[in-house]
């Protein structure tokens, strides 16, 4: 299944400081990156003029996503928060 993920900067988020810049920017984007690799999340960025994050990930279940995310350290430095994770189906394009 393809998810469509919303994240937004949580309550520790420095609003003072760029995102690299953040606590633990190295391991955040490290386990991210990691995530990617392994196929999790296929694409994923900031969404513009917004504190939201959107990723696009496969995965079995919603619940697989939740339990991911919840090892990044900026999820448990409360950094980073998931708003949503909902089923997303596919019409134009591939991800092949």
């Amino acid at each position: 299944m393809i998810f469509a993920i919303i994240r937004a900067r949580g309550s520790n988020w420095n609003h003072a400081c760029s995102l690299e810049d953040q606590k633990d920017w190295s391991r955040h984007a490290e386990f991210m990156n990691g995530l990617h690799a392994e196929g999790i999340v296929l694409f994923g960025g900031p969404l513009e003029g917004t504190d939201d994050v959107l990723l696009i990930a496969q995965a079995d279940s919603a619940q697989q996503i939740t339990d991911r995310l919840s090892e990044d350290c900026w999820s448990i430095a409360e950094l980073l928060v998931t708003k949503s994770i909902v089923p997303w189906q596919l019409r134009l394009g591939s991800l092949g």
